[in-house]
C-alpha cells in the first residue's frame, strides 16, 4: 500500500482526485495482483453476506448456543424503528442499531458473518450500511466502494494499534469498527476525503479505554450490546465531521493513543474474563452455569 498512515491516505485521495473507497480498490488489486474487477466483485460478495446476515437476525431463531443470548435485535426493531414508532433515537437511527444487534447475534448463533474488523464488532459496518443504504436508496456499488473506504481506515489502524480485543481491549474491536463505518459513511454521504479521516478521529476519541470483559469468555455479553451502541455512534460521527467538525487531534495521534492506552490494559480487561463485567458476582455465576463447579471464581486481575 502506498500509505500508512491516515493523512497519507486523505492526501492521497485527494492529489489524485481519488475517493478512499476507489483509492483503496487500486491498491487492493496492486497489492493482490488482481484485476480490479475481479476485487470488487469479491467485496461485493461481501456486503451480500452482510445484508443477509441482517435479515437472518430479524428474521430467524438467533438464540446462543449458550443460551444467553437472542432475539434483543427484533424487540429494538419493533420498539424503535416499526411503523409508528416513537422512540428517543428515532426510526433511522434505531434501525441502524437493531440491524448491528441483528448481525451479532447471528455471529453469536454461530450464524455466517464478516469480520468488520474482527467477529466481536461484526454488526457495527452492517448496521450502518444496510440502514443507510435502505434510507437513502444508494445501490449495491456505492455501498461496495464504502466498504473499501472503510477497509482503508481499518487496514491503517490495523497496522498501527490494534484490531482484537485481546491485544488492545474492546476499544480496538468496536472502537475500530465504529471508526471505520463513522469515516466511509462519512464519504458516501457526500463528505471530503479529510473529513472522512476527522469523522474516524471524533470516533475513535469516544471508544479510547473501552475493556474488553466478555462474560464467560463468550463473544455475546456485553459484545451485542456494545454492536448496536457502536452503529449510533458512527453516525453521531458522520453527522459531526460532515457539520465541519473537526478532530482536534489528529486522527493519527488517536489511534497512536489507542496503542498506548490497549498496551497498558492490564490482561483481566483483554478478552481473558478475568475481569470487568466477566468478573461481577453474576458473570461468575454464569461462568459457573456454563462450565460447571469451580469456575468463575477467580481473583479479578
Amino acid at each position: 500500500m502506498r500509505f500508512s498512515t491516515l493523512e497519507q491516505l486523505a492526501k492521497l485521495c485527494t492529489e489524485e482526485h481519488l475517493s478512499i473507497g476507489r483509492m483503496m480498490l487500486r491498491e487492493q488489486a496492486a497489492e493482490s495482483g488482481m484485476a480490479e474487477e475481479a476485487v470488487f466483485r469479491q467485496m461485493a460478495d461481501y456486503y451480500g453476506i452482510m445484508k443477509e446476515a441482517v435479515e437472518r437476525g430479524l428474521t430467524e431463531d438467533t438464540r446462543s448456543r449458550s443460551g444467553l443470548t437472542g432475539g434483543d435485535a427484533r424487540k429494538v426493531m419493533e420498539y424503535g424503528a416499526g411503523p409508528g414508532a416513537s422512540s428517543n433515537l428515532g426510526g433511522d437511527a434505531g434501525r441502524a442499531m437493531a440491524y448491528a444487534l441483528a448481525v451479532s447475534e447471528v455471529n453469536a448463533s454461530m450464524g455466517r458473518i464478516v469480520a468488520t474488523p474482527t467477529a466481536g464488532s461484526c454488526g457495527i459496518i452492517p448496521g450502518v450500511f444496510v440502514s443507510t443504504q435502505e434510507r437513502f436508496g444508494y445501490d449495491d456499488e456505492a455501498m461496495t466502494y464504502a466498504l473499501f473506504a472503510s477497509g482503508a481506515i481499518g487496514f491503517v489502524i490495523a497496522n498501527n494499534s490494534f484490531i482484537s480485543g485481546a491485544e488492545g481491549g474492546c476499544q480496538a474491536e468496536v472502537g475500530s469498527a465504529i471508526g471505520m463505518a463513522a469515516g466511509a459513511l462519512t464519504e458516501l454521504r457526500g463528505g471530503t476525503p479529510e473529513q472522512a479521516i476527522h469523522a474516524v478521529g471524533l470516533a475513535l476519541k469516544n471508544s479510547l479505554g473501552l475493556i474488553c470483559d466478555p462474560v464467560g469468555g463468550l463473544v455475546e455479553i456485553p459484545c451485542i450490546v456494545r454492536n448496536g451502541f457502536g452503529a449510533v455512534t458512527a453516525l453521531a460521527a458522520a453527522d459531526m465531521a460532515l457539520a465541519g467538525v473537526r478532530s482536534v487531534i489528529p486522527s493519527d495521534e488517536v489511534v497512536q493513543v489507542m496503542l498506548e492506552v490497549g498496551s497498558a490494559m492490564p490482561d483481566g480487561h483483554r478478552e481473558t474474563a478475568k475481569g470487568g463485567l466477566a468478573q461481577t458476582p453474576t458473570g461468575r455465576a454464569i461462568m459457573r452455569q456454563l462450565y460447571g463447579k469451580g469456575q468463575g471464581d477467580g481473583a479479578t486481575e
